[in-house]
């Protein structure tokens, strides 16, 4: 299993899986057919447990494609409605952090209604009849050469939420090849954006459980 150690293991119990997804993995199958994460777990669970047949795995949130951090997976069905039923009722809190282009306000939330674009997988802010609502609050960490390291608490889980909200106010993530005219023909640079920290409640003892992880050590995370 060529991909398993680069998949960080956070946390693992009989009910979760917690992981690191790294950049440019996709969260699960998709039209490009290379290997995703929720595989790639469920292959670990097969050869770690030595279990035969298929492999029960319950996906509950996602992360865009070329974005890293922290995912949590449910090991059973009851689990991965418990879970689902968190995220519903705003209780499964996830904070991203991002570089943006640009010198934001101290702190704000933007509220908007965004519609997707299937075919081109993008997604943009329209009107209220057009699109569903987007809400996310921030605040500024610290500002360096005109970028900009923000931390951002996710209240919707739109199509491209966070890198389209900021886009949309001429502040878009570094890195982002679709959303930053600077770097759409750039296909070496990452985004700089990551799922850096979720708290949720275990779904069977109720424990409240935080995980975080640091930021990547690499341009343009080192500046700050």
């Amino acid at each position: 299993m060529d991909a398993l150690p680069k998949i960080n293991i956070l946390y693992e119990d009989n009910h979760l899986l917690v992981v690191v997804k790294p950049a440019n993995i996709p969260t699960c199958e998709d039209s490009s057919k290379d290997k995703d994460l929720l595989s790639i777990l469920k292959e670990y669970i097969k050869e770690k447990y030595q279990k035969p047949g298929n492999v029960y795995l319950g996906l509950v949130h996602r992360l865009d494609r070329p974005v890293e951090g922290i995912m949590v997976f449910a090991k059973t069905s009851k689990a991965a409605e418990r879970l689902t039923k968190q995220i519903n009722n705003k209780e499964f809190k996830k904070t991203y952090y991002a570089v943006i282009e640009g010198i934001p306000k101290e702190k704000d939330t933007f509220k908007d209604y965004l519609t997707k674009d299937e075919k081109n997988n993008t997604s943009h802010v329209t009107n209220e009849t057009n699109g569903k609502l987007a809400i996310l609050d921030y605040h500024t960490i610290k500002t360096i050469n005109n970028l900009s390291l923000v931390k951002i608490n996710l209240l919707t889980g739109r199509h491209h939420q966070i890198r389209v909200q900021f886009s949309s106010r001429n502040l878009p993530l570094y890195g982002d090849h679709k959303y930053n005219k600077r770097f759409l023909d750039d296909n070496k640079t990452n985004i700089a954006l990551i799922a850096k920290e979720v708290s949720f409640y275990h779904p069977t003892t109720k424990e409240l459980l935080h995980f975080e992880i640091e930021l990547p050590k690499r341009y343009p995370y080192t500046l700050f």
